[in-house]
């Protein structure tokens, strides 16, 4: 249940559900096996898994739901295989050369009749919508898959209004005064051993792990006009993270306090009770440090609807 990573969302005036009718709601996009001839399909499901059927975990004011993706696994070059097979059998007994529209026609034949017999991945995801903070927070690596998910939200509710959370200093600006200069660090913000540093021009990326973030040399290259693009963080008795200059958290680790009190909390060998406790834990970790975060960055970036930069809306 503990949230690896995290892709921020804000929502603007969001629609008002109660927990039975967002339940009903989500049911009627709930997932559903991939059919023979489909290649993809997204559909809500259980966050407890096998454990539960519930859609829905909402628990004061914190709700929780999950996508999942399934998708068949088609290699190209075997679809390019059977392609050039099948088209050079037909070469040979017609005596010509096919023209493109035919091979076109020979690889959707081909594609159909692969299909069914593909291998399927499947991913899910989970969603955490803090109510009180009119924030959701996808679990993934990848924004793009976090921006599907809430594509699927947005058409199972009708409707959604919502924009990447911003602050009012940008990220890298901040991470790299952070660097060059320790006096500007909030107080309860701690350094991590992690950065990646940016240049202006072509000079590449340089990629530091492991090392001290204070040391001169990686003071020389934030003086040769580097800024950092990834920065790991840190908040004493919460989490540790790496930030990346569009506000993703990833690498998530939650302090071993946090992760204490879960442990000590009697689930009676619930699987479901279990899931709820770790879930409420962890939302009051994340939504305490997204309020920190955005402190440490000016503030809240979205001010009023008409100056959304990017309205996703149906």
């Amino acid at each position: 249940m503990w949230f690896k990573n995290l892709h921020l969302f804000r929502l603007h005036d969001a629609p008002q559900l109660d927990a039975a009718t967002l339940e009903q709601t989500l049911t009627e996009q709930a997932a559903r096996a991939l059919g023979g001839t489909e290649s993809r399909r997204m559909g809500w499901t259980s966050p407890a898994g096998n454990a539960g059927t519930q859609l829905l975990h909402e628990l004061q004011g914190q709700r929780l739901i999950s996508v999942l993706h399934q998708e068949r696994l088609l290699p190209s070059e075997v679809v390019r295989d059977y392609v050039e097979h099948r088209a050079g059998a037909i070469e040979a007994a017609e005596g010509r050369k096919l023209r493109r529209q035919e091979k076109l026609a020979i690889k959707e034949q081909v594609v159909e009749e692969l299909l069914p017999q593909a291998f399927i991945k499947r991913q899910r995801i989970d969603l955490w919508w803090d109510t009180s903070r009119g924030i959701i927070g996808v679990n993934c690596a990848s924004r793009a898959r976090a921006e599907e998910s809430l594509d699927l939200l947005r058409e199972t509710l009708g409707s959604l209004k919502v924009t990447p959370l911003a602050a009012k200093t940008l990220p890298m600006r901040a991470m790299t005064q952070w660097l060059i200069d320790p006096g500007t660090r909030p107080a309860d913000l701690m350094i991590g051993d992690q950065a990646e540093l940016k240049a202006k021009g072509d000079d590449g990326v340089i990629r530091a792990r492991q090392v001290d973030l204070d040391s001169d040399e990686m003071h020389q290259h934030l003086e040769s006009g580097r800024q950092a693009s990834k920065l790991a963080l840190g908040i004493e008795g919460r989490l540790s993270f790496v930030l990346h200059d569009d506000l993703a958290i990833k690498g998530i680790r939650f302090s071993d306090a946090a992760i204490d009190e879960a442990a000590q909390a009697d689930d009676g060998d619930d699987a479901l009770v279990r899931l709820e406790t770790d879930f409420v834990l962890m939302a009051q970790v994340l939504g305490a440090s997204v309020d920190t975060l955005l402190q440490w960055l000016g503030g809240d970036a979205h001010t009023h609807p008409d100056n959304f930069k990017m309205e996703m809306t149906e």
